[in-house]
């Protein structure tokens, strides 16, 4: 049987299991996009956007070249004002929240390391401490980043891990409520990126909301409460990253055979990719149940069978990719709101 089958028809939800709202208060609003627009010329970067981010949570935005992401960053700091909607931030207009020092931001710093050249780690910190009324205390900044062992360094003799641990003690320095972050583990080891996001996690625990972009989808899935996906300037999908996994119907499924025979196996119900390695095969499948039964009825001898969900780098695919019916989209973007946000290429 053919690979393609009608995702519309699929109407899965990402809503939250029932809770009894008595079991914790609601947290105040830190971010909210209510029927936003935004063009450039006749391209449409966002497209009447709406989603909340509530005060405290950590959240991931994903989605593909020109989704809409950098420019969502950029209405949230009022680097672009939208020509249609509200965009708040704080409850208040983001360029008034950043002017107040309640905003941090790390954002991609293109060729360069994004810091001022020929100065100490130590000099440039205490420079941008000056422009805020109150300031984070400095032995506070260089703990939380971790930059205690480089302050005298200059800064154009850091390594990428160094320098981006610079930059977020630069982002941090008016002690903000919100912080956005721009693929801040791009130049960093696993070692580092580790403890990066540890220290991360340390900082919203103590309520602040955090909103990173990253191209690592594991990072999404370990590290963000929620994860937003767009496209063309929409959410097609707004939850927990396992949520997400579980929203897209694919399943892996992997086993031995003796003789795999790739297009045999390629016809079976419900499959979309086959992959061979030796006799060990892995399947991905929209109705696991059928292939299975397809796989039985054919007489394939088959051992070590394992069923998986789908990961969340296939799930991006899925509600991204080329092909993909949109009218499987709208039961997940239409989710009640679970959580927080981040950025991204425009």
């Amino acid at each position: 049987m053919s690979g393609e089958h009608d995702l519309s028809r699929r109407t899965t939800s990402l809503s939250p299991p029932a809770t009894n709202p008595l079991d914790e208060p609601a947290r105040p609003v830190a971010l909210s996009f209510r029927g936003v627009t935004h063009r450039y010329g006749s391209r449409v970067a966002l497209d009447e956007l709406d989603f909340k981010v509530s005060s405290g949570e950590v959240l991931a935005l994903l989605g593909p070249n020109g989704a809409g992401k950098s420019t969502t960053i950029s209405a949230l700091l009022g680097l672009v004002r939208p020509q249609q909607g509200q965009v708040e931030v704080l409850g208040s207009d983001p360029r008034r929240a950043v002017a107040d020092g309640r905003v941090g931001a790390m954002l991609q710093s293109g060729s360069g390391i994004g810091l001022p050249p020929g100065v100490r780690v130590d000099q440039a910190l205490a420079l941008v401490r000056r422009l805020y009324p109150r300031p984070a205390p400095r032995d506070e900044i260089v703990e939380r980043a971790d930059i205690g062992a480089f302050m005298r360094r200059r800064t154009d003799r850091l390594s990428g891990g160094q320098a981006q641990r610079v930059r977020f003690a630069i982002a941090i320095a008016g002690d903000p409520e919100i912080v956005f972050l721009d693929e801040p583990t791009s130049a960093m080891d696993v070692e580092s990126r580790q403890g990066f996001w540890r220290m991360m996690r340390d900082f919203g625990n103590e309520g602040r909301t955090v909103l990173f972009a990253t191209h690592h989808l594991a990072e999404a899935d370990e590290i963000a409460d929620r994860v937003i996906v767009l496209n063309h300037g929409k959410v097609v999908a707004d939850g927990p990253g396992a949520t997400l996994k579980a929203a897209v119907a694919t399943r892996r499924l992997r086993f031995v055979t003796d003789r795999p025979d790739r297009a045999e196996l390629s016809e079976l119900d419900g499959v979309t990719e086959v992959e061979v390695c030796g006799t060990g095969v892995s399947i991905d499948s929209l109705d696991a149940d059928a292939t299975i039964r397809d796989l039985v009825g054919r007489g394939v001898p088959f051992r070590d069978l394992e069923v998986t969900g789908a990961g969340l780098e296939q799930a991006f695919v899925a509600l991204t990719g080329r092909g993909v019916d949109k009218g499987a989209i709208p039961a997940l973007a239409q989710t009640p709101f679970i959580g927080s946000l981040g950025r991204g290429d425009r």
